[in-house]
């Protein structure tokens, strides 16, 4: 652990520059009535120093590609993050810093993608944001090492975060770090606002461990400032974590929350409230600041931040030339590249999906989807993997290697993909490490230039939710693949059986969940899921084998595409009743059609891999599925029945699991919860009035 103790006075026009992001901020908290003003004025000084001695950025163009990335993990802190924006001449004006926490501001409580030019992640609950630097790290080194060439060095960026101490105590920090570490992410810096408290109380009452250690255990360098308003010794840090290709680095920069208040600084009291008029008089006071006007900007200091437009602007004019340069030496390349930085799939990528032959035996259709995973992956740039469990999601991708840090050399490769190891391989071993898999996906999908996709068992899905909700509200294409997906897959007991799963990814606005039911299903929902747009996405998949359908006798597999179809119609002159059912309940609906229609009633099945999708489309083609003259229906499960009711109506019954699962054969414990055709039809019967 290196200490760094290096003290070289601030110049004026360094301090004036500081002091401007501290007011700013403290006067945006005030004006709201509501914030966080002591993270900003503490960690001050080393955010100016980053931002305006080592970040590369263009403020005119926000999404330049080869920029550094910044994320503030202590969201909380969202003053300072607007604040160097505005100042540094990104497209957020000070009437913006003014109307901070208001209804329509684009300086909303916590930093939110797409809303502020310069933002890369939503954050604010703890331990997201690091972990999302964490995935951009990752990227940058996969497509450096696919794309750059010599004299080419195309991608070639860092990635910063600055993380506090209840970032550090979050369990997906844990995660994140520890799979960085093994990965030798050198290109990752973490600036740790070290000021030892959190919003209840000081860090002594429950966080005593030493973070150095436990980082440097992670395989992380760390270096230490102890003075948070040291900017040479801030400096020499970062040129030393910089200069560490094989490791990310911890910079541990001891702070004091809310400097300069006489009265709260060093408390938690300065953490998650406005300071009052009075003690921002005394602040201003105290380090020699005009209390009035509020909201101050100096020309100096402004001129100084107005900087990073002209170097930005020249930094990405090099980096254009380079890029023209780089198309005529590889022009297949560059092509390749433009297309991952644009986010466009290429033309035909459909074309690439397989079709599957009727088959009664068939396959799991976690099964079905590795092969469609493997069929796309020669066309299309996907970056992924499972929390250990390639063997049970099926979602190794064949032959595009390993992605691991350099000096990677173990004795034995068990559970290697195969195919070219290093920063090139397309495989990510999550490592059993559900969140920090999810929160690091999230920040594979804010860079860009991939396709991430995660894996795990789908009633672990509760162990990611909370990566999963933020990658939904920032709009971010991942794509979750959830296998074992009901209590038909057995033995391992209700630990294992996922129940409520289902109903509370529903509930999660913008994500789109797709149950298919058999093979060619699979195959259509992982075009849907392609084709979605800002949205993740979770492919709710079955350990079990499924017949895979005779589509010359049932409706085609492509009606997956409008979120849910008529795969079976009506038959004769009945009483008729509707079968609503996805993933394995729709083999279930099927037989029981048979059965129901020799007992007099005409029975429509109707697939419905995605309420989301089937919401989505015309009023017109929902009725049609769905029509309002057919009030019984039936809806088949195996799952909590929450939510439901919308396509059942108030005369609808739904069969689904109420409670939990049991250890015990995959077909019993279905027959002893009434997934059985018999079952299904005494209900139907029922419902007839029969």
């Amino acid at each position: 652990m290196t200490t760094h103790t290096v003290t070289d006075p601030a110049a004026d026009l360094d301090q004036l520059c500081i002091n401007t992001l501290r007011f700013l901020a403290v006067d945006a908290v005030q004006k709201a009535n509501s914030g966080h003003p002591g993270m900003p004025m503490g960690a001050a000084a080393m955010a100016y120093q980053l931002w305006t001695r080592f970040l590369k950025h263009s403020p005119a163009d926000p999404g330049w590609f080869d920029r550094d990335r910044f994320v503030l993990s202590a969201g909380h802190g969202s003053m300072l993050l607007y604040s160097l924006l505005h100042l540094t001449g990104y497209d957020l004006p000070l009437e913006e810093i003014k109307r901070f926490r208001q209804w329509g501001s684009r300086t909303p409580g916590h930093p939110e993608r797409g809303l502020t030019p310069g933002v890369e992640v939503s954050t604010g609950p703890l331990g997201q944001g690091f972990a999302n630097a964490v995935g951009m790290a990752m990227a940058e080194a996969h497509l450096a090492a696919r794309f750059n060439r010599p004299g080419f060095r195309l991608i070639d960026h860092y990635s910063y975060v600055l993380a506090g101490d209840g970032d550090l105590m979050e369990g997906v920090v844990s995660e994140a770090a520890s799979l960085a570490g093994h990965l030798q992410l050198g290109k990752l810096i973490c600036l740790y606002d070290d000021n030892r408290i959190t919003l209840a109380a000081s860090t002594s009452l429950s966080f005593s461990e030493d973070r150095g250690a436990r980082f440097a255990a992670f395989g992380w360098q760390v270096l230490v400032v102890e003075e948070g308003n040291d900017l040479a010794a801030i400096a020499a840090a970062l040129q030393e974590a910089r200069a560490d290709t094989r490791r990310p680095s911890l910079i541990m920069v001891r702070t004091r929350i809310g400097f300069g208040s006489p009265g709260k600084e060093d408390s938690f009291e300065a953490h998650g409230a406005p300071l009052g008029a009075d003690e921002v008089r005394r602040s201003k006071e105290r380090l020699g600041w005009p209390v009035q006007p509020e909201f101050l900007v100096p020309q100096a200091a402004l001129e100084r931040f107005r900087l990073a437009l002209e170097q930005g602007g020249a930094a990405q004019r090099e980096w254009e030339e380079l890029r023209a340069r780089y198309a005529v030496t590889y022009p297949e390349l560059a092509r390749e590249l433009a297309a991952a930085v644009s986010g466009e799939l290429p033309q035909g990528w459909q074309e690439a999906l397989p079709v599957f032959a009727a088959d009664e035996k068939g396959m799991a259709t976690r099964a079905a989807s590795g092969k469609v995973l493997n069929a796309l992956a020669a066309r299309l740039p996907f970056f992924g993997g499972s929390a250990d469990l390639n063997p049970s999601t099926v979602t190794a991708l064949t032959g595009r290697g390993d992605f691991q840090g350099e000096a990677w050399q173990p004795a034995d490769r068990q559970g290697a993909v195969g195919g070219e190891w290093g920063a090139a391989g397309a495989n990510v071993h999550f490592g059993v490490r559900e969140h920090g898999m999810a929160a690091i996906l999230n920040g594979m999908a804010a860079h860009g230039g991939t396709i991430p996709f995660g894996a795990t068992f789908l009633t672990f899905s509760d162990y990611l939710r909370p990566s999963l909700r933020l990658a939904a509200l920032s709009e971010l294409k991942v794509i979750h693949v959830f296998t074992h997906d009901s209590i038909a897959l057995g033995e391992d007991g209700p630990t294992h059986q996922p129940v409520e799963q289902l109903a509370s990814l529903r509930a999660i606005p913008r994500l789109v969940v797709l149950r298919p039911c058999d093979a060619n299903e699979s195959a259509f929902a992982w075009r849907a899921a392609l084709s979605v747009r800002n949205r993740p996405v979770a492919l709710v998949l079955s350990r079990q084998a499924l017949p895979t359908l005779d589509r010359e006798r049932y409706a085609p597999a492509q009606g997956v595409l409008q979120g849910g179809y008529v795969l079976a119609d009506f038959e004769g002159e009945g009483t008729r009743l509707i079968l609503i059912a996805t993933g394995s309940e729709v083999q279930l609906a099927l037989k029981a059609r048979l059965r129901l229609n020799g007992e007099g009633l005409a029975v429509r099945v109707v697939s419905l891999p995605s309420w989301e999708i089937f919401d989505e489309q015309p009023l017109s083609y929902r009725e049609e599925v769905l029509p309002r003259e057919v009030p019984l229906r039936l809806a088949i499960e195996a799952g909590s029945p929450q939510g439901w009711h919308r396509y059942v109506g108030d005369a609808g019954v739904v069969l689904g699991v109420e409670g939990y699962g049991a250890s015990a054969p995959g077909e019993r414990v279905l027959e002893e919860y009434g997934f059985t055709v018999a079952h299904v039809c005494r209900l139907a019967l029922q419902l007839a009035g029969r």
